[in-house]
C-alpha cells in the first residue's frame, strides 16, 4: 500500500514548507510545488514537465538518493540560469518512497 512521504520545500521568498506528498499518483516535485501553490501561478512548470524550460529548477539540500539526471535534464540545466552543483529540474524528480525526507529550495525565477 502506497503511503505519503514528507518533502521540505523552501520557496522563492525563503519560507520553508514541510508538505505531504502522495507516492501513488505519479507526481513530480514540480507538480507538488504547484499543488501546494508554493510558487506564483505561471512561474513554475511552464513547459508542463517536459524538461524544456527550467522554470522548476531547484537545489537539492540533503543527501536523499535521487535518480541520475537524464540527457534532457542535463541539456536544460546546461542552458539555464542560476545553476549550481546541486541543481535539478523538479519535473524530473518523481515522488516515490525512496525520496522521503527530501529537502529542496526553489531556484530564483529566471
Amino acid at each position: 500500500m502506497a503511503q505519503d512521504i514528507t518533502v521540505t520545500i523552501t520557496d522563492r521568498e525563503g519560507a520553508t514548507h514541510e508538505v505531504q506528498a502522495p507516492t501513488d499518483m505519479n507526481m513530480s516535485i514540480m507538480e507538488l510545488v504547484r499543488a501546494y501553490e508554493l510558487a506564483p501561478e505561471g512561474t513554475i512548470g511552464i513547459c508542463g514537465g517536459m524538461a524544456m524550460c527550467a522554470s522548476c529548477q531547484c537545489y537539492v539540500l540533503n543527501d536523499v538518493p535521487l535518480p541520475e539526471k537524464g540527457p534532457d535534464e542535463e541539456a536544460m540545466l546546461w542552458e539555464a540560469f542560476n545553476v549550481k552543483e546541486n541543481s535539478r529540474l523538479g519535473c524530473q524528480i518523481h515522488i516515490t518512497e525512496a525520496i522521503d525526507g527530501l529537502a529542496i529550495e526553489l531556484a530564483p525565477e529566471a
